[in-house]
């Protein structure tokens, strides 16, 4: 098997398995004890601490661990929260964070705050400037992650720190996808990460918060890592984690240019090899090992169970792999195609080898895929139509990419000037139709009400 999601989750890294096999003989008694057992629990972690905060590029005594990533994100913007009350409830995020920052959003929400979520531009980057336009004098905190999960667009955190910390007002910043390969640039206030993103073992994540940032921990706490994550440390896990940072910082240089021509292969070749596909993201401001990819015509989790027949291990932001009715909040946010996404995320040591099988694997699962759906051939701009003026497509109850293929096959029987009107009641529909019109060349009209569902008109071009 071809393991191409490190984006989810990272094998453990060699020397990870080595000191976490080293550190459960050394570090199983409780670090806060004066006998000798304590003790030298307490100096492995504070061993591991000194690394960790090296590798940030902070002070050892402004970071602690967590029990997961996902609970220092939810900490650090609880805490950061609670700290700068007085200032007032009001958060910043972009509307691509991942979804432990957004839940927290929608948590403060509830609970009475008021959230702004900056949009993002097809890339799925945000400007600067869209953070400023964000700011009030009752904005408590903002959000930006340094790199997203699902497209790997790098976000320009140290210019959006700079603005943030011209009005005084704090950045958190979720450094989970990048902090493997990097400290993060700027002037940030709060950083969160996660062990199992870089190769260490799940189950470990560390939130920075500097000094000189108000914070006030929420929930009982306790004497443990300043009182910002209670409970006893799982001192193992942690020395494992920060020793395969080490480890992979040490090699990220070379490997960050491997992978680099690994899915710049994959990003150039993908769209030659399958017609009708999209390579959604920045296409140089990016991750190493991430490329994603949408295709037409393709039900996303079907694709996705054909490619682990072959041998590859990938993900999606595809609405049809969540079993739900939702497209990725990410891609929907950039605009993109959602249909048949396929994210690929190499780990470190991804064998060439493997890349190319995997190009030669993919044009056939797709097209058989599409083969089961019965996708359309292309419109020519020849055909007359069959004069009628306008068409409507049930769609109602089918999933994309059904609306999509139903919408395909019918657009030629319109002349050139008339329009189709697709019902559909998949929320994917929204993304999907619009962007099924800029890769086919013809006009998206927009949405009409319609007695159940959504009505969205095409009027065809050619």
């Amino acid at each position: 098997m071809a393991y191409f999601d490190a984006a989810s989750a990272t094998p453990l890294h060699p020397v990870a398995r080595q000191a976490l096999s080293a550190s459960l003989d050394e570090g199983w008694a409780d670090p806060a004890r004066l006998y000798r057992e304590g003790r030298r629990a307490r100096m492995l972690l504070d061993a591991a601490r000194e690394a960790a905060a090296e590798a940030v590029g902070c002070r050892a005594d402004e970071l602690v661990f967590t029990p997961s990533g996902t609970r220092a994100v939810h900490t650090g913007i609880a805490g950061a929260l609670a700290g700068r009350r007085r200032t007032g409830r009001h958060l910043i995020v972009s509307a691509v964070e991942h979804s432990s920052v957004l839940h927290a959003a929608e948590e403060f929400e509830a609970e009475g705050g008021s959230v702004t979520r900056v949009a993002v531009n097809r890339t799925g980057a945000v400007t600067p400037s869209a953070y400023e336009a964000a700011l009030r004098a009752d904005t408590a905190l903002a959000c930006l992650q340094s790199a997203n999960h699902e497209v790997g667009t790098v976000q320009p955190v140290a210019r959006v720190a700079e603005v943030c910390r011209a009005a005084g007002v704090p950045l958190l910043v979720d450094a989970a996808q990048s902090l493997g390969w990097g400290p993060v640039e700027g002037d940030w206030s709060l950083l969160a990460a996660s062990a199992h993103k870089w190769g260490g073992p799940a189950g470990v994540g560390l939130l920075v918060v500097r000094k000189g940032v108000r914070f006030a921990a929420r929930g009982p706490v306790d004497e443990r890592e300043s009182g910002r994550a209670p409970g006893f440390e799982n001192i193992p896990a942690i020395v494992a984690a920060v020793a395969s940072l080490r480890a992979v910082r040490a090699e990220a240089a070379q490997e960050a240019v491997r992978l680099r021509e690994l899915t710049e292969r994959i990003r150039t070749r993908v769209p030659r090899l399958v017609p009708d596909t999209e390579v959604v993201g920045d296409a140089g401001h990016r991750l190493p090992g991430i490329v994603t990819f949408s295709c037409l015509y393709v039900d996303g989790e079907v694709l996705l169970h054909e490619l682990d027949r072959a041998g590859f291990a990938v993900s999606s932001g595809s609405s049809c792999t969540s079993g739900t009715l939702t497209p990725s909040h990410v891609l929907k946010a950039m605009g993109v195609l959602s249909e048949g996404n396929v994210r690929v995320s190499l780990p470190a040591g991804t064998a060439e080898a493997d890349v190319e099988r995997f190009l030669r694997v993919l044009p056939e699962a797709v097209a058989g895929v599409r083969e089961k759906l019965g996708t359309p051939a292309p419109v020519t701009q020849a055909g007359p139509g069959t004069g009628r003026e306008d068409l409507v497509v049930d769609s109602l109850g089918k999933r994309c990419p059904i609306p999509v293929i139903e919408l395909a096959k019918v657009i030629g029987d319109v002349p050139v000037g008339g329009t189709v009107r697709v019902l559909s009641d998949d929320e994917a529909a929204r993304l999907d139709i619009p962007a099924w019109c800029e890769m086919r060349g013809q006009e998206y009209v927009g949405e009409e009400p319609a007695d159940r569902g959504t009505a969205y008109v095409v009027r065809r071009v050619g």
